[in-house]
C-alpha cells in the first residue's frame, strides 16, 4: 500500500463537517428501517388461512373462541376481524363501518415513521451538495491566498471534501429511498390484505346469519351484499 492510500476513517475526515450530519442521518435511517421492518413483519399473517380458521370456528357457533383467536393474533388484519365479529349481529352497513373504524386506527400505525425515510432520502443528496460547495469554497480560498504558488496538495483538501461529501450524500439518499420503497410496499400489501379480509368477512357474516339452521329464519334478505359489492372498507395509502 503506497503512501497516497487512505483508510476509511481518513476519507471520512477528508469529507468535512457535513460527513457527521450524513453519518447521523444514516444511523437514524437504519434504525427507522429496522424498527419498521420488524413491526410490519410482526403484523403480517397468512390472511387466507387465518380467515378460513375463523370462519370454521364461527360455523360451529363458537364465537367467543373466534374472538379470542382474533384478540391473540397480532396485526391489523386480526384487529379488523375482531371488529367485525363484535358486530356480527348488526346490519351489513354497521359491520362495514365497525371494520372501517378499526382500519382507521391500524393504518396510521402501519405508516408511522415510514415517511421519515423519504425525508432522509431527499435531504441526504442536498447535504452532499452543500458539502461540495463548502469544499469548492475551501479550494478557491486556498487558491486566492497562495495565488500562482498554490500547489495541488494545497488545493486537494477542498476537492476531496467536495467529492466525498457528494458521494456520501448520494449513497445515503439511495439507501434511504430503497428502504422507503420496501417499507411502503409492505404497508400496501397489508392494506390490501385488510381490504380483502374485510370484504370476505362481511359476506360471510351476513350469509352465515341467514342460514336456516341458525334459528333466525327471519333475517332480512336485503342485508346480504351481492358478490363483489361489499364496498371499500379500507382505503389504500398514497405515496408521499
Amino acid at each position: 500500500m503506497n503512501q497516497t492510500d487512505h483508510s476509511l476513517f481518513d476519507l471520512f475526515a477528508l469529507g468535512g463537517p457535513i460527513m457527521w450530519v450524513l453519518l447521523a442521518l444514516s444511523v437514524i435511517g437504519l434504525v427507522l428501517f429496522i424498527e419498521r421492518a420488524l413491526y410490519l413483519h410482526r403484523g403480517q399473517v397468512r390472511s387466507t388461512q387465518f380467515l378460513e380458521g375463523v370462519k370454521n370456528i364461527v360455523r360451529k357457533r363458537r364465537l367467543v373462541e373466534a374472538l379470542t383467536i382474533a384478540e391473540d393474533t397480532p396485526g391489523p388484519v386480526a384487529a379488523m376481524v375482531k371488529a367485525g365479529l363484535l358486530h356480527h349481529e348488526e346490519t351489513a352497513d354497521e359491520i362495514r363501518f365497525a371494520m372501517s373504524e378499526a382500519a382507521l386506527v391500524e393504518i396510521p400505525a402501519l405508516e408511522r415513521r415510514v415517511g421519515s425515510l423519504a425525508a432522509i432520502a431527499q435531504a441526504a443528496p442536498l447535504l452532499g451538495l452543500l458539502g461540495t460547495v463548502l469544499g469548492m469554497i475551501q479550494a478557491f480560498a486556498k487558491f486566492e491566498t497562495e495565488g500562482a504558488y498554490a500547489t495541488a496538495g494545497a488545493l486537494s483538501g477542498g476537492f476531496w471534501q467536495a467529492l466525498i461529501a457528494t458521494a456520501s450524500g448520494l449513497a445515503v439518499g439511495i439507501a434511504a429511498r430503497l428502504g422507503h420503497h420496501f417499507l411502503l410496499a409492505r404497508v400496501r400489501a397489508l392494506v390490501r390484505d385488510m381490504e380483502w379480509v374485510g370484504n370476505e368477512l362481511l359476506q360471510f357474516l351476513i350469509t352465515e346469519r341467514n342460514r336456516p339452521d341458525d334459528g333466525a329464519g327471519g333475517a332480512k334478505a336485503e342485508e346480504t351484499p351481492p358478490p363483489g359489492a361489499g364496498g371499500t372498507i379500507v382505503e389504500s395509502p398514497k405515496s408521499p
